[in-house]
């Protein structure tokens, strides 16, 4: 028998070129997000040495790629910092509670579910027909606030990126008057708590894309439906569509907002336009919120 392999024995079949592409395009993808979480991690000073970081998980693909760059990152990390993995199960109906358990397990990475039941809440509290992401969020956020204090977490992960970042500054122009969005750092008004968003850098579409590849087991937030007149829905349509008719002016309008001149605005408590100096200290970063009616405060629906 010859010892000289034919080429039909050594060509690569349709799958496996397949599935090698697959491969570099995941890892291709990987460096990126990684590459930009380390930088808004540096730039923000987002973890530090012995930090105790709670990586908020709803299910979705920008939480399930968090955590995956965060334990990519925590691996060749300068300084030591641990990861726990946090998803609040709010009891919606047909929510699939096995589904990140099993993930997580499987990561073998700490995990914690809290069960709360935010969906009657808000079903209870919101006018049939209104938006519910504003109350939902806003009980959301009072839960994991109270976790993490009790469970000496010192810093909250959450999985927006550039994209959100950018359709809160619109939104809260458009509707709320103020120019104003999420920032990548933000320490809560109460001091307890200081929350990162690691994928600040990272655009939507990269994430979407990744987690495609990588085929998280996505769960959906049905507790709204899909809400299709959102005021946030209605930006990112807008950005979307600038984004394809005008190639890189997202990225243009994201430099911007990393490089703000007070003086050529119109803010008098950024900048004393009486003595043409900034005002020292500025204001204190807050939070940011949609255009929601004022549920009252978290405490009286004893969570």
């Amino acid at each position: 028998m010859s010892d000289v392999m034919t080429p039909e024995a050594v060509s690569v079949t349709p799958d496996s070129e397949a599935e090698r592409e697959r491969k570099l395009e995941t890892n291709k993808l990987q460096k990126r997000l990684r590459r930009e979480a380390g930088q808004a991690i540096q730039d923000f000073r987002m973890i530090e040495s012995g930090d105790r970081v709670m990586v908020c998980l709803s299910g979705g693909k920008d939480s399930y790629t968090m955590l995956d760059i965060l334990m990519n990152l925590q691996k060749s990390a300068p300084v030591p910092f641990e990861l726990i993995a946090v998803n609040l199960d709010q009891k919606q109906p047909g929510f699939p509670e096995h589904v990140l358990p099993e993930y997580l397990a499987g990561l073998g990475i700490e995990y914690h579910i809290i069960e709360k039941d935010t969906y009657s809440i808000v079903k209870e509290k919101v006018p049939e027909g209104k938006t519910t992401c504003g109350l939902c969020s806003r009980l959301r956020r009072g839960i994991l606030y109270n976790f993490a204090e009790e469970h000496g977490i010192t810093k909250i992960a959450l999985g927006h990126h550039r994209d959100d970042l950018l359709e809160t500054l619109f939104l809260n122009m458009f509707y709320g008057g103020k120019m104003k969005s999420m920032p990548p750092k933000l320490f809560s008004d109460d001091g307890r708590n200081t929350v990162i968003r690691p994928l600040a850098y990272s655009r939507e579409k990269d994430i979407a894309r990744y987690a495609t590849l990588r085929e998280y087991p996505i769960i959906p937030c049905n507790l709204c439906g899909s809400q299709e007149n959102l005021q946030r829905q209605v930006v990112k349509d807008m950005l979307q569509q600038w984004d394809r008719q005008h190639p890189g002016r997202i990225e243009t309008m994201f430099r911007a907002m990393c490089n703000v001149e007070p003086s050529h605005l119109a803010d008098t408590s950024l900048y004393d336009f009486a003595e043409g100096r900034s005002r020292a200290g500025g204001v204190a970063p807050v939070q940011t919120v949609e255009a929601e009616p004022d549920y009252g405060r978290l405490d009286v629906l004893n969570l």
